[in-house]
């Protein structure tokens, strides 16, 4: 009898695997936020996604990815011992701010809590931070002092930024240049608009990451940006459960759909997706799974 497939459409029929030839790193999920971490990240690994940057919000349940995460792992590699051939979870870093929604919380303490988290040799990056203008859950003046002094944190702690910006990239790239970027990198986090403001950021010297919006039918002018950041400052990501890519759009996003990402831009910037493969996950492990001291 065939095994499974790993994936399948509504009608039951198998997904193809785009075959990447050799690994890639999800930048950017919500391992929290998922029903199944275990299981999120066992399939993870059954495809090929080998490390994973979940992001931890210190206002509010950062503490639980903190204190869960290594069982997750633990239980995903005793699954995974039991494959043929045996193979192992991904390697899981930790991204720790707060994100613009809730800026209107940052605090003295809320900082204090940020700084022993970041002090955890798990802890990757200071982010997601930024500005969020679509929604507004925080004043605009108060996301804006909240994004420079987490920036600044960035910056003091030597880790790299992973900033959020949404409708708001005017305002947010004039702060990353008040401010300066940390030393240890910048990352622009699903990246979802054209060549502008695209290409300011990248002058800046930002790394761009994409997820499933890279994919969607009408999304031509993301896969326009997405094939013009240079092969050294590109990066994929999922964010999920958010904007699963093509063509799993309605379903939870998870780790393991990074492939198909990965596939639709090494398509859209006309490369061989094993070239486009390991330049990225190489990109991935320079700026977020660097030695700590």
């Amino acid at each position: 009898m065939s095994p499974e497939p790993l994936f399948q459409d509504a009608k039951g029929r198998e997904i193809a695997i785009p075959d990447l030839g050799g690994p890639v790193a999800d930048t950017h999920a919500h391992l929290d936020m998922l029903e199944e971490p275990v299981r999120a990240l066992v399939l993870a690994a059954r495809t090929g996604v080998d490390f994973v940057a979940t992001v931890a919000d210190p206002t509010e349940a950062a503490a639980r990815t903190y204190a869960e995460l290594s069982g997750w792992l633990e239980a995903a590699a005793t699954t995974l011992a039991a494959a043929a051939p045996p193979l192992a979870p991904p390697r899981v870093r930790i991204i720790v701010g707060v994100h613009p929604h809730n800026a209107k919380d940052f605090s003295a303490d809320i900082e204090e809590r940020m700084r022993t988290l970041a002090a955890d040799p798990r802890t990757a990056a200071i982010g997601e931070i930024g500005l969020d203008y679509h929604y507004d859950y925080s004043p605009r003046d108060t996301q804006r002092a909240v994004f420079r002094r987490q920036l600044e944190l960035a910056r003091e702690l030597d880790l790299p930024a992973v900033v959020h910006l949404r409708e708001a990239h005017e305002d947010g790239e004039a702060i990353l240049r008040e401010v300066g970027l940390p030393p240890a990198g910048c990352i622009l986090h699903c990246y979802n608009l054209g060549t502008e403001p695209l290409v300011r950021f990248v002058d800046l010297g930002c790394y761009v990451s994409f997820a499933g919006p890279v994919t969607f039918k009408k999304a031509d002018e993301v896969r326009e940006a997405a094939a013009v950041v240079p092969l050294n400052r590109i990066l994929t990501e999922t964010d999920c459960p958010f904007m699963a890519p093509e063509p799993f759009r309605g379903r939870k996003n998870e780790p393991a759909y990074t492939i198909f990402t990965a596939a639709r831009i090494a398509a859209a910037r006309a490369e061989e997706l094993p070239v486009f493969a390991a330049a990225a996950h190489a990109n991935a492990l320079r700026i977020l799974d660097r030695a700590r001291p």
